[in-house]
């Protein structure tokens, strides 16, 4: 007998949403590595974000819809003059910090920028701050933003460990919408209930494609599609704590569910998943490990499969810069999804289809012994006719090894190796880097290297005296913990 009506009974909240939302509301943070790397993490972010303003392409987008509006209590733009509501301000600082391909990393199944979410938290955070404090309650503190940031990176980083949202086409800013919902609607005072439908309106939304990331169409959406997302999380956050219904199977429901729509495949070849194996797979509990293991980026600003492959070039520079004529072939040896994501041929359209390319972002410093967000724009490019040149003599292949060591918790590495050969049947020395500098097993190297990067990252857009300020206020724990959120912002604008 055909089937004419459907069971209407509404079920609790889907696990994986409860479980996110207990620790978001439960779970006490009281590991100091995790609290001092957030720190690191977010004078990284802010100098990122600075930096980014130098470019005209990324500070088109920046600033209120209608000009003129005047936002009480408004939430401020680091390196900028703007006030806006929490959530174009939230756009405007997650555009800023991932525009150059600059800031921190996460690599597992799935990757991604965990520090994004600071779009959302540092316009929630400043807002609320300004808005307490005329209200004659006391401010929030910077201590609640690095453990936001914390809560934040985890719930992004532990779902991509072993969820693979790139095999099904999907965005890894999917991760981005829902960790900084769930911290958001925290820091706005949401109750468990507030906080689920939040939640479960996060994954209900509509999801980005990679489509921008990759070849024949990468472009500058990817620049700004992390700062678009967590300002769709302030927005969803805010519906939720205005009394909106969730949706408690977001997840699960058959047929109309995030599983069921969007989960369905492991890659373009395979068939449906198998119903339990289509659920994601948590292969920790939520804690402070990804904050604790986070990568910066240190040297380069490029795509983080790339970073000990750059590295290795800059070692060959020396052996090649006056040989670069003489150059045969160059061997490049990765980690396959670095195959999968960087690795490409052909013309290159602008510079976010440039920095994502494995063979531009090696050429340069194997030509010029560095690599800076200038190399990727469109003049130097066509000024630079060697560059092509190389990319022509290169080879990329996989080894095993790196595929396996990229995705063992206990490694993480991210390795490259490259080998110049020359006309002549001579060769450099294979030079092998697998763990970048700022790798956690690197720290002690890289730490000096993110604070040389972020003074200057400062120089770029404030005085000498207001750097001096914002690094002094950076520089000790305790005391950046309880300063207050409106008074550290006071310090990022002009």
């Amino acid at each position: 007998m055909t089937k004419t009506v459907e069971a209407n009974v509404r079920p609790d909240y889907d696990v994986e949403l409860q479980k996110i939302a207990d620790y978001v509301l439960d779970y006490h943070i009281d590991s100091i590595e995790a609290l001092e790397t957030a720190r690191y993490c977010l004078m990284d972010t802010l100098g990122c974000g600075l930096l980014a303003l130098r470019f005209p392409e990324c500070t088109k987008h920046l600033g209120p819809l209608v000009e003129g509006t005047v936002v009480p209590h408004g939430a401020r733009v680091p390196g900028t003059s703007f006030r806006l509501d929490p959530v174009k301000a939230a756009w405007d600082i997650g555009c800023i910090v991932r525009w150059l391909d600059y800031n921190d990393t996460w690599l597992a199944a799935e990757w991604g920028h965990p520090s994004d979410n600071l779009g959302g938290i540092l316009a929630v955070a400043d807002h609320l701050s300004q808005q307490r404090v005329a209200q004659g309650e006391a401010a929030l503190t910077m201590r609640e933003v690095l453990e936001a940031m914390i809560m934040a990176h985890e719930i992004q980083g532990v779902l991509a460990l072993d969820n693979s949202f790139n095999r099904v086409g999907l965005d890894h800013v999917v991760l981005v919408k829902v960790a900084s919902t769930a911290v958001v609607a925290k820091l706005m005072g949401a109750n468990r209930e507030q906080l689920l439908s939040a939640l479960s309106h996060a994954w209900v939304d509509g999801q980005s494609l990679r489509t921008y990331r990759h070849a024949p169409n990468a472009g500058s959406r990817k620049s700004w599609a992390a700062g678009d997302a967590t300002s769709r999380a302030v927005r969803l956050a805010d519906i939720a704590l205005r009394g909106e219904m969730g949706v408690p199977g977001a997840l699960t429901a058959p047929q109309w569910g995030f599983y069921d729509v969007l989960f369905t495949k492991t890659n373009k070849d395979q068939a449906l998943k198998p119903d339990a194996d289509r659920r994601f797979s948590f292969q920790r509990d939520f804690g402070t490990y990804v904050m604790e293991n986070i990568l910066f980026k240190l040297s380069f600003p490029a795509e983080f499969h790339s970073q000990t492959a750059c590295e290795a070039a800059v070692t060959l520079h020396p052996q090649v810069k006056d040989r670069l004529d003489e150059i045969d072939r160059i061997v490049i040896t990765t980690h396959e999804s670095a195959i999968r994501i960087i690795s490409k041929e052909g013309a290159l359209a602008n510079p976010a289809d440039r920095d994502h390319c494995l063979q531009y972002m090696t050429a340069v410093p194997l030509i010029f012994g560095k690599l800076i967000a200038e190399h990727y724009e469109d003049d130097f490019h066509a000024e630079n006719p060697l560059i092509d040149e190389l990319r022509s003599k290169m080879e990329v292949v996989e080894e095993a090894r790196y595929t396996r060591d990229y995705l063992d918790p206990e490694k993480r590495s991210i390795a490259n190796a490259m080998q110049i050969f020359f006309s002549d049947g001579t060769s450099t020395d294979r030079i092998e880097v697998e763990y970048p500098i700022g790798h956690r097993r690197r720290r002690a190297e890289g730490i000096p290297v993110l604070k040389g990067k972020f003074s200057s990252n400062l120089a770029t857009r404030f005085p000498p005296q207001r750097c001096e300020r914002i690094i002094d206020a950076c520089a000790d724990q305790q005391r950046l913990e309880q300063m207050p959120v409106h008074r550290f912002f006071d310090l990022l604008v002009i």
